[in-house]
């Protein structure tokens, strides 16, 4: 268990110092390494280029990924379905439409709006879901089924808006929906970590709870845990995680699905091992996906949104394929 975390740490270093380093302007290490030290005789220009504008977006990507990653982890646990993410409980459909009715119906939005927008919209999205899902009490067959259709509806609004705004709202609407790490800044990346703190460090100390749901209602009930409530709180922290990171830098799918397979793989279901790890793991896709849609097509920049969802495609693909037999 240390040496994978050495590793994932270590790997994700060599993604972020990738990351500072390449781009449209690329610095050798050594300048990359005297720009972060300030030995030598750093140049203005590469110093601006890693602290102003590389460093922010690497910071934020990675906090996203955490954020992800977290969120997935909980939500297969509570949902007991290997194809559930962040997006069964409505969350990135809620952020979308709020999101696009802001960009199409406010005239120049604040950035600060935009963002509370998407993250009401989500946090909206995932009480309609759980409050009609209630019927004396919760199944995640119900969340899922009824997350579903609302997911539906708040993708039709969305669509509606698109279909009546005006084309540059609608085009920056569609960008953002994409999912990047574009307009990061210090600023945003220090709000955005002192807002996970809290839930990242809930959902290890409700690891055990989560060992216990996923084995199912009735065995959890049968030692004692009370699974109504530890399934509305276990929502209430993907929504705040999942919400957040939306807000912060939009849509980036799959990520709440590829990171927690692939840590499960690793350190298998003990959700006290699994969080850490898939945190981790979630942080090196992100920060990768947006290295990757820097210099994949220089000039053209990719959304990191784009990069994740041509990858999260085939592991879909996979995951059913290794369960075409499973009838449960």
């Amino acid at each position: 268990m240390i040496r994978l975390i050495v590793s994932l740490t270590l790997l994700l270093a060599v993604l972020v110092a990738a990351s500072l380093a390449f781009g449209d302007v690329s610095l050798t290490w050594r300048e990359l390494f005297d720009a972060l030290a300030g030995t030598g005789e750093p140049d203005p220009q590469s110093a601006m280029i890693v602290f102003d504008l590389r460093l922010p977006r690497v910071l934020l990507a990675l906090l996203v990924g955490v954020a992800l990653a977290t969120a997935g982890t909980i939500t297969l646990a509570i949902m007991r379905n290997p194809l559930a993410e962040p997006g069964v409980l409505g969350i990135n459909s809620g952020a979308a439409a709020a999101a696009m009715a802001v960009i199409v119906l406010v005239q120049d939005p604040p950035v600060g709006l935009l963002q509370a927008a998407g993250f009401l919209g989500a946090a909206t999205m995932a009480l309609a879901v759980y409050a009609l899902a209630w019927r004396s009490g919760t199944s995640s067959l119900r969340i899922i089924l009824i997350g579903i259709g609302l997911s539906a509806l708040a993708t039709a609004f969305t669509t509606l808006l698109s279909a009546f705004g005006d084309i540059g709202d609608v085009q920056r609407a569609m960008i953002w929906l994409a999912g990047s790490v574009y307009d990061a800044s210090m600023v945003k990346v220090r709000l955005l970590a002192l807002w996970l703190i809290v839930p990242v460090a809930l959902a290890l100390v409700f690891a055990r709870e989560l060992d216990l749901i996923r084995f199912g209602d009735l065995s959890a009930r049968s030692l004692g845990q009370p699974v109504d409530l530890v399934r509305g709180l276990m929502i209430v922290l993907v929504t705040v995680l999942s919400g957040a990171a939306v807000a912060a830098c939009g849509l980036i799918g799959f990520v709440g699905l590829i990171a927690p397979h692939m840590a499960r793989r690793l350190v298998g279901g003990a959700h006290a091992r699994l969080l850490p790890v898939a945190a981790l793991i979630g942080a090196c896709l992100v920060v990768a996906a947006d290295l990757a849609g820097r210099i994949i097509l220089p000039p053209v920049q990719l959304p990191a949104g784009i990069v994740t969802g041509l990858l999260g495609a085939p592991f879909f693909a996979y995951l059913l394929w290794i369960r075409r037999h499973d009838h449960r």
